[in-house]
């Protein structure tokens, strides 16, 4: 009878072979169970990976929005606390102003102009805002301040009111000053007219139209400014050019925050658009995820039934590399 048998050395290299067959399998179930995605992606799509790519890619595109919508939230968000902001400083200052002209009492007067002009140069900082390096109100030029200091604002109004004689002609040309668009629009901001788009879902773009020399913003600032000019002494010494001022001045303040009332309205409503976007957007990423799984997908019960397998496998091997590693001649005489 002839016998076939295997050498040492072939015995020792089918065994290392098995070993590193065992171990390699246990790695793969050991990440498919950690992961529960099948390590061998060829073999869970037959070899047609386009349905994979394509929920890839749409998964991609999904996180790209997600950064958008989130930003484009936070900034939306931000700006809707500036017009707040404004509407504070807007509370009762209107009616306070309107009082003071009513007394004609000059203490009465400087105290109330010298407050709106405090509230002037936080109205100006406040269209200033700059979050993460990005200003707010400059349009698409978010690297650039909309609007110079109350100051300089208040310096280029003056020059426009040289050889002014009544209250009414100031009145006249603060507020032509601030409609022309060769007047405050032009020598004063900083920024850019046009406005950056915000793509914010698939086929869905957003702007936020809202920029210092907004038309709301300039009827709000009309009223301070009144106020503010007469702080630095305008018509100093004629009571009554001043009060009819301050008067104008009180009026424009009331209408000044109706404007910034439906301004915040219209931007509510973007914020309102970019909200149902982040809803929409995580909506169809859930389902994207749940599509990917069912795809790629790996049993846990049968990764974790197949891991103790081979750890079983494995285990048992090594016992019987040390039972046959400790042969010896005498145990082979025997």
């Amino acid at each position: 009878m002839n016998y076939l048998s295997v050498g040492d050395m072939a015995q020792s290299f089918q065994m290392r072979q098995h070993n590193l067959q065992l171990k390699t399998a246990m790695t793969t179930l050991t990440e498919e169970v950690i992961s529960g995605i099948k390590q061998d992606l060829g073999a869970a799509v037959s070899g047609d990976f386009i349905s994979l790519a394509g929920i890839d890619r749409s998964l991609t595109m999904l996180e790209s929005y997600d950064i958008a919508t989130t930003e484009a939230d936070l900034i939306a968000g931000t700006m809707q606390q500036s017009l707040q902001t404004l509407r504070y400083l807007n509370d009762g200052i209107g009616v306070a102003l309107l009082s003071a002209a009513t007394t004609a009492t000059k203490p009465m007067i400087d105290a109330t102009v010298n407050d709106a002009a405090t509230r002037f140069d936080t109205l100006i900082s406040t269209l200033n805002t700059n979050l993460a390096g990005r200003y707010l109100f400059s349009g698409a030029a978010t690297d650039t301040r909309p609007l110079p200091g109350a100051d300089v604002i208040l310096a280029a109004l003056s020059s426009e009111l040289s050889g002014v004689t009544d209250a009414s002609d100031a009145i006249t040309r603060i507020d032509n000053w601030f409609d022309d668009p060769a007047g405050f629009a032009a020598t004063q901001y900083q920024g850019d007219a046009s406005h950056s788009q915000i793509r914010i879902a698939e086929g869905e773009v957003t702007r936020i139209e809202i920029t210092a020399i907004d038309p709301a913003l300039r009827d709000a600032m009309k009223g301070f400014a009144m106020a503010a000019l007469l702080a630095e002494g305008l018509f100093s010494g004629d009571l009554e050019a001043r009060s009819s001022l301050v008067t104008a001045a009180g009026e424009r303040v009331i209408q000044g925050d109706d404007t910034l009332a439906g301004l915040a309205a219209n931007l509510g409503t973007v914020e309102a658009r970019i909200a149902d976007a982040k809803v929409r957007n995580g909506a169809e990423r859930s389902a994207l995820e749940i599509a990917r799984t069912e795809l790629i997908g790996a049993d846990p019960y049968e990764s974790a039934s197949a891991l103790e397998a081979v750890r079983t496998q494995l285990e048992t091997l090594y016992t019987l590399t040390s039972r046959l590693s400790s042969l010896s001649m005498t145990d082979y005489l025997r």
